[in-house]
């Protein structure tokens, strides 16, 4: 498999996240069914990186049911009960876009990781030295947290920053300052996520089979090494969560417009006609397109003779050589 550059990961993305928004708006029952997923899965990948030995499948028993599981300690299946806990928390946090994440979102979502595990050090900043077994790199001073924190926070509301570097930065900057005894990794990794999904993209999974390689890309970092390595695998997760949605709602799409009826989303005119959804949107500003209304979410709606008119469009352009200008004057 050829490995893909930083840039190459970033185009590809925004060509996917673009298709993602395309589709929009797809039905509540599969948002709550990608939401579900998401929330056994990276329970149980962030707990599995950080040594739980529960299985997906008793991951989601003890989420989703609240059964216990045989031959496993309660912490283990308390971390697993906190953690979706701490999702649901960041779900509601992603609907705060106005609201700029803040020292209490952390401290919060850390301590739902730690209830009922470290009731002492959950939702609290550290107040002693620590250091990262097998690891060569030196955590700051517990004194130096709560500084180091407050200018974490003053970045995390900067503009004009790329929201898939900003999210894997701030990751990565928790993870250094190491601001609590235990529960670092997976706080930053919901935080990685709270960012991702407030910018419109899914949360990313970072795989347990990919542990070996994610503790490493971090610690080159730290050392002072190239941040490629680091962003390649958050980027790649990303990637993956995005194929994960369209997937799911493509499958949909095509079944929808299989046999279509009444209005059709920007997606779905864009599967039949071949154009691209950024086309149809644009020639629907420019006034060549006319939408038939707009969706709850406020989303372009069309009726079926778009299709016609669209195929026309294009053979005024390949046949007569027209401007859109000049179309536009000819449809009217």
């Amino acid at each position: 498999m050829v490995m893909r550059g930083v840039k190459d990961l970033l185009k590809v993305i925004g060509e996917k996240k673009e298709r993602l928004e395309s589709l929009r708006p797809w039905p509540g029952e599969i948002d709550r069914n990608l939401n579900d997923w998401f929330r056994v899965e990276l329970t149980y990948t962030s707990n599995a990186i950080e040594g739980n030995t529960l299985s997906r499948t008793e991951t989601a028993m003890v989420v989703e049911k609240g059964l216990a599981v045989e031959g496993k300690t309660l912490t283990e299946l308390q971390e697993a009960v906190n953690h979706a806990q701490a999702w649901d928390l960041v779900r509601n946090l992603t609907e705060e876009k106005t609201k700029p994440i803040s020292e209490n979102d952390i401290l919060n979502i850390h301590q739902k990781i730690l209830e009922k595990i470290d009731d002492s050090s959950a939702g609290r900043y550290r107040t002693v030295a620590v250091r990262i077994a097998g690891s060569r790199v030196v955590l700051p001073n517990p004194l130096k947290i709560p500084d180091l924190m407050k200018e974490l926070v003053e970045w995390l509301s900067e503009v004009g920053v790329n929201p898939l570097k900003l999210a894997a930065d701030a990751h990565y900057k928790l993870v250094s300052i190491h601001p609590f005894v235990d529960g670092n990794g997976r706080t930053a990794r919901l935080l990685l996520n709270l960012i991702l999904m407030r910018a419109g993209y899914p949360p990313a999974v970072i795989r347990k089979e990919d542990r070996n390689k994610y503790i490493d890309s971090l610690e080159k970092t730290q050392l002072g090494g190239s941040r490629d390595d680091y962003y390649q695998l958050i980027f790649t997760a990303i990637e993956r969560s995005l194929d994960e949605y369209l997937t799911v709602i493509e499958k949909n799409e095509t079944k929808a417009s299989a046999k279509p009826e009444g209005k059709l989303k920007i997606g779905q005119v864009s599967q039949l006609s071949g154009e691209t959804a950024a086309t149809i949107r644009y020639w629907t500003k420019q006034g060549l397109l006319k939408p038939a209304g707009f969706s709850p979410g406020g989303y372009y709606l069309y009726n079926q003779e778009i299709l016609e008119l669209i195929k026309n469009i294009r053979q005024m352009q390949k046949e007569q050589r027209l401007s859109l200008e000049e179309i536009k004057k000819a449809i009217e």
